[in-house]
């Protein structure tokens, strides 16, 4: 996933080295290359370094070096040392020469030294017989890599829940095969086009994975809920189905889940009760609720951290068959006897052939 990033981003490197806990990049573009994979799932931090011996002469005159690029006057500073291997000195003997060093060469800066809350840290990672030495230390996004879990088919709105659950399953390593009903005409093509461009922002997190969404038509869907069930069963019925249909493409994509965006009491209809009733509608598969115990102002921080509020909160139609008063509390017997007036395997069935897979 690493390579892969660097390639789309076009950053070139001569060497690719893995040592336990460490990957280390040897590339002419170290900072471009550090800010990109900060956005690769199972990345803790990335640090632009220079590589040196482990000299401790050596490692000393890299520090002052960089020190001297990046210590005003007045400014307070800490050094950090970290080792792997059998070395001559202590990790303490690096941090305690690095600085004694940065403070005799710089008098005149006025510098000082402050472990606890240092405005700027000098880094140094000695491992064997080479030396890092940093001044920029970057925090990624950590979880798993992606791809390291089962794909899995979400459902995909366009709405901010929808997609912070969708991103979530991601940093746990599971790639996703984004669902998208069309609920047209109860809704118009902004909906649609947000949905997209949702899409798109969450594909940016899974470069070298495909990015193809399922375009499900499900107006007709409504339409025959809205003329032979009860009307505050609409949306219980509507999302059982889209269930079903996710089932059908699950079983098409060999994924591992299903995944939705709901949280108890964002919406009327999403009682724990409901949810319990909307998940008897699909038996072979899990459906998987990242966001179930997020409130909404935590839904937003994390759609913000990952660049997708500003389209998630784009004004666009809400569906117009929602009913006023919706069933918050269902009893499924009466769900059941409401879908026996309904063609259920039709719909289903036509739903997924009728289904168009496009690339984003």
């Amino acid at each position: 996933n690493i390579k892969k990033t660097l390639k789309h981003h076009n950053v070139s490197y001569e060497a690719f080295i893995r040592k336990r806990g460490r990957i280390y990049i040897k590339t002419k573009q170290a900072k471009e290359a550090a800010s990109k994979l900060t956005k690769v799932f199972g990345v803790s931090s990335t640090s632009p370094a220079v590589e040196t011996t482990s000299e401790l002469d050596a490692v000393v005159q890299k520090a002052v070096e960089l020190a001297d690029e990046m210590l005003k006057n007045n400014a307070s500073f800490a050094v950090r040392c970290r080792r792997v291997g059998k070395h001559p000195y202590s990790s303490m003997d690096v941090c305690r020469e690095v600085g004694e060093q940065v403070l005799t060469r710089f008098k005149g800066r006025n510098l000082r030294v402050d472990l606890k809350n240092p405005q700027h840290t000098i880094g140094v990672e000695v491992r064997d017989k080479k030396a890092y030495v940093f001044t920029e230390t970057l925090h990624g996004v950590d979880g798993f890599p992606l791809g390291s879990q089962s794909r899995v088919i979400c459902l995909l709105s366009g709405g901010t829940d929808s997609a912070v659950a969708c991103w979530l399953v991601m940093k746990r390593g599971c790639p996703i095969i984004p669902v998208y009903f069309d609920n047209a005409p109860f809704t118009d093509e902004t909906t649609t086009a947000r949905a997209l461009d949702v899409a798109k922002k969450l594909f940016e997190w899974s470069i070298g994975f495909p990015r193809k969404v399922y375009m499900v038509p499900h107006g007709e869907n409504i339409r025959k809920i809205l003329e032979k069930t009860p009307k505050k069963l609409t949306c219980i019925l509507c999302k059982r189905m889209m269930y079903r249909i996710a089932e059908h493409i699950a079983e098409a994509e060999n994924a591992g889940g299903i995944v939705t965006g709901e949280s108890i009491g964002e919406q009327a209809s999403q009682t724990l009760h409901n949810l319990r009733i909307l998940s008897e509608a699909v038996a072979g598969y899990p459906v998987h609720r990242p966001v179930l115990g997020f409130n909404k102002t935590e839904t937003e921080e994390t759609a913000r951290k990952i660049g997708v509020f500003e389209v998630t909160t784009r004004k666009a139609a809400s569906c117009s068959a929602a009913p006023k008063k919706p069933a918050i509390k269902a009893e499924l017997e009466k769900v059941k006897k409401a879908e026996e007036k309904l063609p259920i395997e039709r719909m289903v069935e036509e739903s997924v052939k009728t289904a168009k897979i496009i690339t984003v």
